[in-house]
C-alpha cells in the first residue's frame, strides 16, 4: 500500500468528518480501472498506472477512481511533433486548460467520470492533473506504431 495515499486518506478523514469517506475508499483501490471501464485511474493524487503504453488510433480511457476533481491537462512542450494537443474540456492548447481550471474549475472530470482521447501520432506524450501538480500528479502516455 502507498503510505502517501493512505496517510493523506486519514487526514482527511479526520479533518473533514464523512465527507472524506469518498476518498477513502478510493484511496484503497488496488486496481482503479479493470480494463474494460477505462485503462488509467485518477486516484486521490496519482494517475495509476504513471505510464502508460498503447498503439495509434486506439483509444485511451482515464477514469476519476477518487472523491476529489481531476484533469488530464497535456503538456503542451512535451508533445511529439504533429501531435494533436488534449485536455479534459476540450480546450485546444494548455494556456487555456489550466487557466480553465483556475478561473472556474473547467475541464474538471467529478467522481467515476470518464475523459477518452485516441492518440494518432506515435510518442511520448507527458500530461497532468492541474489542482494536483505540486503533489506530483503526472502522467505518462508512451504510443508506438
Amino acid at each position: 500500500m502507498n503510505r502517501r495515499v493512505y496517510l493523506a486518506a486519514v487526514g482527511t478523514a479526520a479533518s473533514s468528518g464523512l465527507a472524506g469517506c469518498t476518498s477513502i475508499l478510493s484511496a484503497f483501490e488496488s486496481e482503479p480501472c479493470d480494463g474494460e471501464s477505462c485503462d488509467i485511474g485518477m486516484t486521490r493524487n496519482e494517475f495509476v498506472p504513471v505510464e502508460y503504453e498503447t498503439t495509434v488510433g486506439e483509444p485511451v480511457v482515464w477514469k476519476n477512481t477518487s472523491g476529489a476533481d481531476h484533469t488530464v491537462t497535456a503538456l503542451e512542450n512535451t508533445l511529439p511533433d504533429g501531435a494533436a494537443y488534449f485536455a479534459t474540456g476540450d480546450y485546444e492548447d494548455e494556456e487555456t486548460a489550466r487557466s480553465a481550471w483556475h478561473e472556474y474549475r473547467g475541464g474538471y472530470l467529478g467522481t467515476r467520470e470518464t475523459y477518452e482521447h485516441t492518440f494518432e501520432v506515435p510518442g511520448r506524450y507527458d500530461y497532468i492533473c492541474e489542482p494536483h501538480v505540486k503533489g506530483g500528479m503526472v502522467g505518462t502516455v508512451i504510443v508506438t506504431e
